[in-house]
């Protein structure tokens, strides 16, 4: 299994959904797969990025709740960002 590390800018938005448990548990189901390596179903619409998330991917908790990571090392997830696309993007 991977070990999973946050960005400053992750644990903030974390900080943001504190109050929202259901999108909460999505979230950290959804990490819970990243985390055991395992393939996310094609509903989570798994891409990578471009621009300032070059290198990066991204997938949709929910339709309008973003994860944004990348695989460092071999045995690592580090989370980036965590929220909506205005949140995220500024669109």
């Amino acid at each position: 299994m991977k070990k999973l590390r946050f960005s400053t800018k992750a644990r903030k938005d974390l900080k943001r959904y504190r109050n929202q448990p259901e999108r909460m548990r999505r979230l950290f189901a959804v990490i819970d797969i990243l985390l055991k390596d395992e393939r996310l179903p094609e509903a989570f619409k798994m891409h990578g990025l471009s621009g300032r998330y070059t290198g990066c991917l991204e997938c949709h908790v929910e339709n309008d709740f973003l994860l944004i990571w990348r695989d460092e090392e071999e045995n690592c997830l580090y989370v980036l960002r965590v929220g909506t696309h205005s949140e995220l993007f500024g669109s």
